[in-house]
């Protein structure tokens, strides 16, 4: 399927100009680069459209960052009797696998059902029958059942008194900054201009229509103009804001934030684990994240900046407290905490919905008597659908043919066609016999980069010393680093620590190798040391959370 990208044979620099930007015209200028936003500029690139996608912080840094980590057909979605949602959710989940199979992958959940719980055995079973049949039983597997004995013996960590039996069902687990990366990069690769620290902060008018915006670049604070047929405004939870620099608007947005932790692995299998509220019968999980186990996410009303956003003591009590209710020798302590983190969901407001949980995932689409465009609400799950419907608005307001993406076929940068499993294996025997290299750096790069992985390695043929630790017993090498600044466009450590890598959500948070990054970073950017020790600071304030709080040698014997 002539659908593997160029990047997975070669490394193709992305440039980051603003200037540059700023002297051509474009069909379309798309604010946010956040999922939806790079979502968009790709579907419309590859139309064949002249678009320019701008970010004000990177690609990713906002909500597209702070989710569950979760690509799934909305499971709770149903007790709302978003039928309509769910399948349009289960469809994309299996276009994703498809495209993206090294980011998007199979994962089971087990359901435990006590006495006493809100949703007994039969009705979550009878929800899980009906969520098969909206998938048109194209999941991994369809639902199973295991007895209360059977489900203990499998995962210790369940409390045996009062289980009634675990519903066994599949979603799949991906990493959402790097699929959102790799929306931005497949853009570049079809030629749409693209710019993180890119800030809109005025929209251009002519004839009482929009004709473009005026842009800072926030690494120089220079500021620009670029102008475009058509604006379209996919800023997540800063929607409002962008929409205001439109004139008065009225709100569209209702933000809720949901948090996050991390902890030492609980899950003792592969499973994660779709537990229920005692105090509010929320829905939340806990799942297996390498070495330690994600838990989320709470849904609670957020009137606050947008970048302000972090995790609250309230919130990670909450996901403490309710995971210990049905998990047994976990004992979870506020210390037990090695990172947490905390995203809000760009909800459209409904008069309706009295709870912030029981507010729709849909998506709208807002058009200004001006002409701008806004995206408002949406999932991840269902980005490319998005996209596409907005695709095809514009291409109807601008007057072109109808042409086709294919988004649902055509792989993203470091997808393969086929079994991915077995590409893992043999590719990974190939390169180990190519490079003297460690065969962990080796499975967390094929499962990062995906096919990309051989050129990403190819970048060491004459810099051998990239293979070395950014410092000794680290698990990260100077060549991440490289390959993030030059092929990714990683502007600061946090985009290397927190989105290119995970380093942030680990235990230790990355704050060891921070001083390191900074300086392999100030080298290759060519930026002076004022600039490395704001980076540094910046990092240490923003992206690190509750390390004075976690104490790993208290967490050893839960």
């Amino acid at each position: 399927q002539g659908a593997i990208y160029s990047s997975a044979m070669r490394n193709c620099e992305i440039k980051r100009d603003v200037k540059e930007m700023a002297s051509r015209s474009y069909d379309v200028l798309v604010i946010g680069a956040g999922i939806n936003g790079a979502g968009i500029a790709r579907d419309l690139g590859l139309r064949g459209l002249r678009v320019a996608l701008v970010e004000k912080g990177d690609f990713a840094s906002g909500t597209s960052s702070t989710s569950t980590k979760l690509i799934h057909g909305g499971l709770r979605y149903l007790e709302n009797f978003d039928l309509r949602l769910v399948f349009e959710s289960c469809r994309e989940r299996l276009i994703l696998q498809r495209i993206a199979p090294h980011l998007v992958r199979p994962l089971s959940f087990f359901v435990p059902v006590y006495k006493g719980d809100k949703r007994p055995l039969w009705m979550v079973r009878v929800g899980l029958t009906l969520y098969d049949l909206l998938a048109l039983f194209r999941n991994t597997h369809v639902h199973g059942l295991l007895s209360a004995d059977e489900a203990v013996r499998q995962e210790p960590t369940l409390k045996r008194e009062g289980l009634k039996g675990v519903v066994v069902y599949w979603d799949c687990r991906m990493d959402d900054a790097r699929l959102c990366l790799e929306n931005v990069i497949s853009a570049a690769e079809v030629g749409v201009d693209v710019a993180n620290y890119a800030e809109v902060v005025g929209l251009l008018h002519k004839g009482g229509e929009i004709v473009g915006a005026r842009i800072v670049d926030r690494e120089d604070k220079s500021e620009y103009e670029i102008a475009a047929r058509m604006v379209i405004n996919a800023s997540g939870p800063w929607l409002d804001q962008v929409r205001s620099l439109d004139g008065p608007q009225e709100p569209v947005l209702r933000t809720t934030r949901g948090t996050h932790i991390l902890v030492p692995r609980i899950n003792s299998g592969s499973e994660a684990i779709y537990l229920s509220s005692g105090r509010d019968e929320r829905l939340f999980f806990v799942i297996p994240w390498g070495e330690m186990s994600l838990i989320g996410t709470t849904d609670v009303d957020y009137s606050g900046a947008a970048d302000a956003v972090e995790p609250t003591e309230e919130d990670i009590t909450y996901l403490l407290e309710e995971s210990a209710r049905h998990l047994q020798g976990a004992g979870l302590t506020r210390s037990c905490v090695a990172a947490a983190f905390a995203g809000l969901r760009p909800l459209v407001r409904d008069k309706k919905s009295e709870h912030a949980s029981q507010v729709s995932r849909e998506h709208t689409l807002l058009q200004s008597p001006t002409g701008l465009l806004s995206v408002a609400g949406g999932k991840y799950t269902t980005y490319r659908a998005v996209a596409a419907q907005v695709a095809r608005l514009v291409c109807r307001r601008l007057g072109y043919p109808a042409r086709k993406a294919n988004t649902d076929t055509l792989l993203l940068p470091g997808g393969i066609p086929g079994d991915f499993s077995q590409f893992l294996v043999d590719e990974k025997q190939r390169l180990l016999t190519h490079y003297a290299v460690d065969p962990m750096l080796i499975d967390r790069l094929l499962e990062r980069y995906g096919s990309r992985a051989a050129a990403v390695l190819a970048t060491t043929k004459n810099a051998p010393q990239l293979l070395q630790p950014v410092v000794a017993e680290s698990s990260l090498t100077q060549l991440e680093v490289d390959y993030a600044v030059r092929f990714e466009m990683a502007r600061t450590p946090a985009d290397v620590l927190r989105r290119r890598t995970s380093l942030t959500l680990q235990v230790g948070q990355g704050l060891t190798e921070l001083p390191a990054v900074a300086r392999q970073m100030q080298r290759l950017l060519g930026v002076s040391d004022r600039q490395r020790e704001e980076w540094e600071d910046h990092y240490r304030t923003h992206e690190v959370q509750t390390r004075e709080n976690h104490d790993e040698n208290r967490c050893q014997d839960h």
